[in-house]
């Protein structure tokens, strides 16, 4: 069955978990393909739904030298954004918190195995400068189940309905406020190196660029047992 989530910035590993749980192998094919391909989960990004604050649609926890960090994408305020729909919530490229984003992720992620590797198509996918927030995070998104190796069939509602358009909805399981089961769910609660575990211990569930960065094509093992 399909996945509804909301638009996410940067989003945490579970919710890359959850999109890969419907990827499966194409073991029984018939037309001489590998059976180690892909079949691609099928997601929908809520796109119709009102602006929330607090979310992880503007959001995302990352660890620094000092601990669990957040990172916020600054929107424009207009008429209200509680009554706005998150397709036309623009971001506000007047303030600095680009420069802020890539020295924060920059001075966390520099000595991690494999930061350097991805760090270029990273950080230009900022420089094509968005204006809408759910465009900066369907591109940010594309980039980690790419670089992940989640097969993923990626679409978005087109109508606001209650009741998930007969999708498992996760609108509101993965929230910066709540803890999810997710991963415990999968059976994925399991540490990964991350360069700061020694001094703070290991931190489940952060954005998925802290699995990147530190595992690189290894991530795919991570949250997804293949």
């Amino acid at each position: 069955m399909p996945k509804l989530f909301t638009t996410a910035y940067l989003p945490p590993v579970s919710y890359l978990a959850a999109i890969a749980e419907e990827m499966e192998g194409l073991s029984d094919r018939t037309d001489g393909g590998s059976s180690s391909e892909l079949s691609p989960s099928v997601i929908y990004i809520e796109a119709c739904e009102n602006y929330q604050k607090q979310s992880y649609r503007n959001r995302c926890r990352f660890y620094a030298a000092d601990g669990v960090q957040d990172l916020n994408i600054p929107i424009v305020h207009e008429g209200g954004t509680h009554k706005q729909p998150v397709s036309e919530v623009r971001i506000d490229w007047s303030k600095p918190w680009l420069h802020q984003h890539r020295r924060a992720i920059i001075s966390a992620y520099r000595t991690s195995a494999y930061f350097e590797y991805y760090m270029d198509d990273f950080f230009a996918i900022y420089e094509q400068k968005p204006e809408k927030l759910i465009d900066l995070n369907t591109s940010l998104l594309r980039f980690l189940t790419e670089k992940t190796g989640i097969a993923v069939d990626l679409r978005f509602t087109e109508e606001y309905s209650r009741d998930g358009h007969n999708c498992t909805d996760l609108r509101e399981a993965i929230h910066p406020k709540r803890p999810n089961d997710i991963l415990a769910r999968l059976q994925l609660e399991k540490p990964y190196f991350q360069v700061f575990a020694p001094k703070h211990g290991f931190r489940s569930d952060l954005s998925a660029i802290d699995l990147l960065f530190n595992e690189g094509p290894d991530s795919i093992g991570y949250i997804k047992r293949i």
